[in-house]
C-alpha cells in the first residue's frame, strides 16, 4: 500500500516554490489562495529569503501550499491508502484525504500561523531537538526540566519545548542537544492561547469524512469522521506530536511506500531510520515527478 506524507515546519526552504509554478495552472492557483488569505505566497515560495519564510506566519502557510501544489501534480488520487502528516502537515494530509478543500486548507493554515505567532510572542520559550541517548534516559531529563516532550519523531529524536533557561541546561546523557530556531515552544500550553480562535474558525468550516485512512498526530490513531480529523487539529496546537506512533501506525496499515510531499527530506529521514522496511520517495521539486512515478507503480493501490 503506498502512503502520501506532508512535512511540518521547520521544512521549508527558499525557492520552494520555482519548479512547481513553471505549470500555468498551479500558478494562477497559488494567486487565488493569495488573494484569498491575504499572503503573497508566490514571492514567498520563489525570491523570499531564508529570513522572512521562517517567520511562523509565513512558514506554515507556504508549506501547506507546497504540498497541495506537489499532491496536485503528482495525480495519485485513488492509488493511495492512506494519509499521514507532520504537525502543520495534518493541514494538507487532511486536505488530500478530501475532509475539507485545499482553499479551506489555505485559510485555516494562515490563521494557524498567526494565531500560534501571537501565542509565542507572551512568553519567551524555545524547542530543542535531543538526538540519540537512550529514550528512557532523555525523556527523564526532560520532564525533569519542566519541560515538554513535544515532538516525539522516533528514529532517536525528540523534541524538548520550554522555557529558555531549562532548554539550555537539557543535557541528557548519550545525546545531543540542537537547539531549533523557532519562534516558541509550539505543541505545548504554551500555544494554549491559538486554540480558541482556531476553534472558532474550525466551527465554520465544511467538512467531509476522510476518503482514505488519515493518521493522527494525536496518537497514531485512524480517524475518518471529518469534524474529529479538525478536532483533532485545533487541538494539536497545544500538545504533543507523536510521530513516532503515526510511523507504526503506517507499518499496522500495511503501507510498502511513502512518498513525501514538498518541501520533502525530513519525514523520509525520520522513516528510513525507524522503519527502513518501508520504502521512501521525497518528492522535492517538479523534476522528480517521473521518478515518483515509477515509485507509485510500485507501491500504489488501496
Amino acid at each position: 500500500m503506498l502512503a502520501i506524507i506532508a512535512p511540518g515546519q521547520g521544512s521549508q526552504t527558499p525557492g520552494m516554490l520555482t519548479s512547481w509554478i513553471q505549470d500555468s495552472d498551479a500558478k494562477d492557483l497559488l494567486t487565488q489562495w493569495s488573494d484569498a488569505i491575504d499572503l503573497d505566497l508566490i514571492h514567498l515560495g520563489t525570491s523570499a529569503d531564508e529570513t522572512e519564510i521562517k517567520e511562523t506566519e509565513n512558514a506554515q502557510p507556504l508549506i501547506v501550499a507546497a504540498g497541495l501544489l506537489s499532491a496536485r501534480a503528482l495525480g495519485a488520487d485513488g492509488r493511495y491508502g492512506c494519509v499521514a502528516g507532520h504537525s502543520v502537515g495534518e493541514i494538507t494530509a487532511a486536505a488530500i484525504a478530501g475532509v475539507f478543500s485545499p482553499l479551506d486548507a489555505m485559510k485555516l493554515v494562515r490563521r494557524r500561523g498567526i494565531e500560534m505567532a501571537k501565542a509565542a510572542s507572551i512568553t519567551p520559550a524555545g524547542m530543542a531537538a535531543v538526538l540519540g541517548g537512550d529514550r528512557e534516559i532523555v525523556l527523564r531529563a526532560i520532564t525533569d526540566l519542566g519541560l515538554v516532550a513535544a515532538n516525539d519523531n522516533g528514529g532517536g529524536q525528540i523534541v524538548a519545548a520550554g522555557d529558555l533557561d531549562a532548554l539550555a541546561q537539557l543535557a541528557p546523557e548519550g545525546a545531543r542537544v540542537r537547539p531549533l530556531a523557532v519562534a516558541g515552544a509550539f505543541h505545548t500550553s504554551y500555544m494554549q492561547p491559538a486554540v480558541e480562535p482556531m476553534r472558532e474558525l474550525a466551527a465554520t468550516m465544511q467538512v467531509n469524512d476522510a476518503a482514505v485512512a488519515l493518521i493522527s498526530n494525536k496518537d497514531g490513531g485512524v480517524v475518518s469522521t471529518g469534524r474529529e480529523v479538525l478536532d483533532r487539529i485545533v487541538n494539536q496546537i497545544a500538545n504533543p506530536v507523536r510521530w513516532d506512533l503515526c510511523m507504526q501506525s503506517l507499518l499496522a496499515q500495511g503501507v510498502t511506500g511513502v512518498v513525501e510531499l514538498a518541501p520533502a527530506g525530513t519525514l523520509v529521514g525520520l522513516i528510513k531510520r525507524a522503519t527502513p522496511s518501508i520504502a521512501q520517495f521525497a518528492l522535492k521539486s517538479a523534476a522528480d515527478l517521473e521518478s515518483a512515478g515509477e515509485f507509485i507503480a510500485q507501491h500504489g493501490g488501496k
